[in-house]
């Protein structure tokens, strides 16, 4: 009986985080998309998903769009998962969907929007982070007539594009939120592990300048790097507590990623960040802005101290990190919107107009 109820529940409870709208998938194609680096791509395919309509004031401005980034090497499919959309964009959730026009773009470079996979190899033109943002404001402004957002939000990558929104678009939105990322120049440690990345691809004799007819076998360390990055050292463990174990989940995860994976789209994803550097504008923000990190992430660990001391530079800027727990995921925390959607929702009240 007892075992009846525990199941009953956890169905209720998975039947309540799906209860959102299905995505609507589309492609917007920006013409003769010019690149920071001066290079031209004639059609620039960016996909997208958007959940919910838009809603215009009596001026004609939308008030209710939400803009979602994703990841490097990741996509928008990565949201719409139960931790994630299941705890936002439902009935009576921070970002319902029946009140909110959400749109969640694919990057340059990743998911099915243009990437080097498509048939240019390393001929794709060598995009950065401000191409990238460039790209996303195109698609709301061209491609589905967005000329306000309610909020900006982002992940990782992401985080770092809403960075990059706050400081070129500083009008555009009403919110920002940062999630798993750092108000300056990839440098230290971060730096490092892309460079690595980066020359451990290009220095592979079977990456042929690019132009493989096989994955080379340097795509296999970057998915090594990866799942080192994403979580905690506690998860891991928890997870792979015998040298058997730890050998079966590092083996389905990168058989999993060299399935799905291709060399120059990874090396385009990392060496995008190289034009990022927020730091010298951030007194230029103007929307209130909330930046998430959590405290067990690899990547932007806190012990830096490099949040805080941008965060002072941000007229209306907080941010919280998460304290480490059994429900952070290091890196990865950026997606379980459960351990931060009381501070969303909290940032959305205080941004109402």
């Amino acid at each position: 009986m007892l075992t009846r109820i525990t199941l009953f529940l956890l169905l209720a409870a998975t039947l309540a985080a799906a209860e959102y709208p299905a995505p609507v998938e589309g492609d917007f194609v920006g013409r003769n998309f010019k690149f920071a680096s001066g290079e031209t791509l004639t059609d620039l395919r960016i996909h997208y998903r958007t959940l919910g309509q838009p809603v215009r004031d009596a001026q004609g401005v939308v008030r209710n769009a939400v803009l979602i980034t994703h990841g490097t090497t990741g996509s928008g499919a990565q949201f719409i998962r139960p931790d994630f959309a299941g705890e936002l964009f439902g009935v009576g959730q921070p970002l319902d969907a029946t009140k909110f026009f959400i749109v969640v773009p694919d990057g340059i470079g990743h998911g099915k929007s243009s990437k080097p996979s498509d048939g240019l190899h390393a001929k794709f033109p060598r995009y950065g982070y401000i191409d990238m943002v460039e790209a996303q404001y195109r698609l709301l402004t061209e491609g589905l007539g967005v000329n306000h957002a309610r909020l900006v939000m982002g992940t990782s990558m992401g985080g770092m594009h809403t960075w990059v929104w706050a400081q070129r678009y500083p009008d555009f939105m009403d919110a920002l939120m940062p999630l798993a990322s750092l108000p300056t120049q990839i440098s230290g440690r971060n730096r490092a592990w892309r460079r690595m990345l980066s020359d451990v691809i290009r220095g592979d004799p079977d990456w042929k300048g690019g132009d493989y007819m096989a994955q080379p076998p340097s795509l296999r360390a970057a998915g090594y790097m990866l799942w080192f990055l994403s979580s905690n050292a506690v998860i891991r463990q928890q997870d792979s507590p015998t040298l058997a174990k730890t050998d079966e989940t590092l083996d389905a995860f990168l058989g999993n990623f060299l399935k799905t994976s291709d060399a120059n789209d990874v090396l385009y994803a990392i060496e995008a960040s190289r034009d990022y550097d927020p730091a010298a504008g951030l007194g230029k923000i103007r929307a209130p802005l909330l930046a998430v990190n959590s405290a067990d992430d690899l990547i932007n660990p806190p012990e830096l101290g490099l949040l805080e001391a941008g965060m002072k530079r941000v007229p209306n800027g907080r941010f919280i990190i998460i304290p480490f727990s059994d429900k952070t995921r290091g890196h990865g925390s950026h997606t379980i919107a459960l351990l931060w959607k009381d501070q969303l929702e909290d940032l959305l009240r205080r941004s109402a107009r």
